[in-house]
């Protein structure tokens, strides 16, 4: 199994050079403090190291590397598509090779289907004009370049109408996704990005486009060569984070996380609870953003990458490909001792206290509530109102560790579970 990065380097000290930022934004781009650590990120060469010769995967031993230091760039892609569940470690090459090729040839059968409907898909071009009026009614451009690719009658069918509706404002948060990098200078790898997301929304219209995707999307483009395995790659994160963007006319469904955010907090920390509540702020609004798009705009590029991967590999469960591919039989069976040890460190925590709920069972949350507690005493002595916890916040954009982060979440939750074991 092998990674195609966007540039492959042999050594690990210039790591930045895996995604070189564009030099006039170099200025404007937070500084990456990830480094590569011999003898505790996952190098190519333990990776390679990992498998049996017929392929199956040492999973506990991969998953105690990257939770001491990370995945290297080079392999990136690779080893996000087994913590994700795109594949099974107890698989062997040639079954994984013919689950990738029958994915692929998936892919490609949804692609035409929504080539027909919307020719530019596929074209290496993306849309970022409206291509159909509200009622359905198609819009004129009189336009050379769009004239090979507009739609032509009106659309009647609800689900298309809803699904071509959505295409400009992909469009639009695509050309905005990640432009300091040099990787999207290319119009091409635009059009990819936008071509996975069009897609993703055809097949589904429960959950529809939602501006924040783009971000969650955008690096498994730049990790997977083939559009077809970054197509899956990210439907795979999705299943882990679709609810945080399913909305209705009064609420999006991060709130739920909001909810769980709250009552940890006030459980290890009620008096910063209560001075949040004091402050109209105990709703925890101002968290929206890090949840919906995994700290991206907290962490440079690199370290957002490193974060992730750390947080997956803490919540891995060795069900979660068996899960995925037979959904009728998504109820894992209980995990003994041995299986245990091939869990993520948050997820051995998770199982072991019996009780905890799905919604406690996402890192993600106690990574936010250690990031409030890193701030604690700025927000208890400085935070006057909404706007100063805004701010007191925002300074923390691209200053964050991501591993000391996911230490303290780590230790946020053991006490989290003591007070709850309690209580």
């Amino acid at each position: 199994m092998v990674c195609c990065g966007f540039m492959w380097k042999s050594g690990g000290e210039d790591l930045q050079g895996f995604y070189p930022i564009r030099p006039e934004c170099e200025a404007d781009v937070p500084r990456t403090r990830f480094k590569s650590r011999a003898g505790k990120t996952l190098s190519a060469r333990r990776w390679a190291a990992a498998f049996t010769e017929d392929g199956h995967l040492d999973m506990e031993r991969v998953l105690r590397r990257i939770q001491r230091g990370g995945v290297h760039p080079s392999i990136k892609g690779a080893v996000w598509e087994f913590l994700l569940g795109c594949y099974d470690p107890n698989s062997t090459f040639e079954q994984s090779n013919k689950l990738r090729s029958r994915r692929r040839e998936q892919y490609s059968a949804w692609k035409e289907e929504c080539r027909k409907m919307v020719p530019v898909i596929g074209s290496g071009r993306l849309v970022s004009l409206p291509v159909v009026a509200q009622n359905g009614q198609p819009i004129e451009d009189s336009s050379e370049e769009n004239q090979g690719w507009l739609v032509k009658t009106a659309i009647s069918d609800q689900r298309i109408l809803q699904w071509m509706l959505s295409l400009h404002q992909i469009g639009l948060d695509v050309v905005r996704t990640d432009r300091y990098l040099c990787f999207y200078e290319s119009d091409s790898n635009q059009a990819r990005l936008w071509d996975v997301l069009a897609i993703y929304t055809w097949l589904n219209p429960d959950i529809g486009y939602v501006q924040g995707m783009n971000d969650i999307c955008s690096p498994m483009i730049i990790l997977l060569e083939n559009e077809a395995d970054a197509f899956w790659c990210f439907e795979r994160a999705m299943r882990r984070l679709r609810e945080n963007f399913r909305a209705t006319t009064t609420s999006m469904g991060v709130q739920t996380q909001l909810g769980v955010l709250s009552q940890i907090v006030s459980t290890v920390n009620p008096r910063l609870h209560q001075h949040l509540e004091d402050l109209d702020g105990g709703e925890y609004l101002f968290a929206i953003r890090m949840l919906m798009v995994l700290f991206r705009r907290e962490f440079s590029f690199m370290d957002a990458l490193y974060l992730w991967e750390m947080m997956w590999a803490m919540e891995y469960n060795p069900f979660m490909f068996a899960s995925y591919e037979e959904p009728e039989n998504s109820h894992a069976p209980e995990l003994n001792p041995k299986l245990l040890k091939q869990c993520g460190k948050f997820e051995r925590k998770s199982v072991k206290s019996g009780g905890q709920t799905e919604q406690h069972k996402t890192l993600a949350v106690f990574v936010v509530a250690s990031v409030l507690e890193t701030k604690n005493k700025r927000l208890l002595n400085e935070a006057k109102g909404l706007d100063d916890v805004v701010q007191i916040l925002g300074d923390i954009a691209g200053n964050l560790d991501a591993k000391k982060a996911c230490r303290e979440a780590l230790r946020i939750h053991e006490k989290f579970l003591r007070k709850v074991k309690k209580q």
